[in-house]
């Protein structure tokens, strides 16, 4: 049987229609999961004896098993979840004032190998299904209800557009009206720089948020700290930003995770603004928070200093505090974690 959490209203209707149902039914199907979230087909009380038995034999509804939850003193929660072949990816949700941003996993570890990142030190196992990914949407929402998740971003472990099309099919589902209905520009995708992706996801023109793993303006450093630089280097990644930025008349996040001694001198911070001034973008600026004892975060002074240097060449940037570090929240340290402990 086939999840039915993969598929989309189009995919529904099809596959329906395709056995001799007819097209309304694709949406009415698709309400019972997505805004209804019935758990069983016998409970979609506008359908046909013959539809529910037809949904039985070829459709599941599954959802993840949490493995294990830990609560930040500062709110953030992380969870790791196993997927129905012993594999386990992680979510956080930070919770905010105003809001609640959830954090969700696309791949079985990665590819890509960053510095300073947990997710790729096992190597990269398998991407994740549509199902799998909505699936951490359903089950954080389930745990925390009734407060809601307004935000979703696309930063757990993996690369998304590594992952393009289940990640965009999941995207799909969650924006979708009939459904889950989750507003386009609540919705965020962070990618380490994959460049024909980047171009193929503004042709789409979701109406979603692009961020940036950039960390520094220089390819030399940027090259040590995260390897796909040698592939699609600074200048070609600007390129194709700016034409994201174009069409989804929005500024791209450049996310910038600080490493003492590597990308934060007023050299680092008066380049870092030239290139932001260039492009009209932002930077995320996050001191380092993972758990490698050969790189540290910056001083307070340190970071005092590196934040002065943008403002006085306005420069835009945001300065994000370290959320659930009594917890291992960077992505990837609670399942290195658990893994240990067994």
């Amino acid at each position: 049987m086939e999840a039915i959490y993969n598929f989309t209203e189009k995919d529904l209707k099809d596959k329906l229609t395709s056995n001799g149902f007819p097209g309304y039914t694709g949406r009415q199907v698709f309400e019972w999961v997505y805004k209804k979230r019935v758990s069983n087909f016998d409970s979609m009380s506008n359908l046909s004896k013959k539809l529910k038995e037809f949904l039985r034999k070829s459709f599941s509804i599954t959802k993840l098993k949490l493995i294990k939850k830990e609560k930040s003193t500062d709110k953030t929660e992380k969870y790791l979840f196993e997927l129905e072949d012993g594999m386990a990816i992680e979510a956080v949700l930070i919770p905010e004032k105003e809001r609640s941003t959830l954090c969700v996993s696309t791949q079985v570890g990665c590819k890509f190998k960053c510095l300073f990142c947990v997710s790729g030190q096992d190597g990269f196992k398998r991407n994740l299904t549509a199902s799998e990914i909505i699936g951490q949407y359903f089950a954080v929402a389930d745990l925390k209800a009734p407060l809601k998740v307004t935000n979703i971003v696309f930063m757990g472990i993996g690369e998304p557009l590594d992952n393009f099309d289940n990640t965009i099919k999941s995207i799909n589902i969650l924006m979708n009206s009939a459904g889950i209905n989750f507003s386009k520009r609540r919705i965020s995708i962070s990618t380490c720089g994959l460049v024909p992706e980047i171009k193929e996801l503004a042709k789409l023109k979701l109406g979603i948020k692009l961020s940036v793993s950039l960390h520094s303006a220089e390819n030399d450093i940027r090259d040590k700290l995260m390897p796909i630089n040698k592939k699609y280097p600074i200048e070609e990644l600007m390129l194709a930003t700016r034409e994201f930025s174009k069409v989804s008349k929005d500024l791209v996040t450049f996310e910038c995770v600080l490493i003492e001694g590597i990308n934060t001198s007023v050299d680092d911070a008066r380049k870092l603004a030239k290139l932001l001034n260039r492009v009209n973008g932002k930077a995320n600026l996050i001191p380092y928070n993972g758990s490698s004892p050969e790189i540290k975060a910056p001083t307070q002074e340190q970071l005092d200093i590196f934040t002065q240097e943008l403002k006085d060449r306005s420069a835009f940037f945001t300065l994000r505090k370290s959320r659930g570090q009594d917890i291992n929240a960077a992505c990837g340290q609670l399942k290195v974690k658990y893994l240990l402990d067994q």
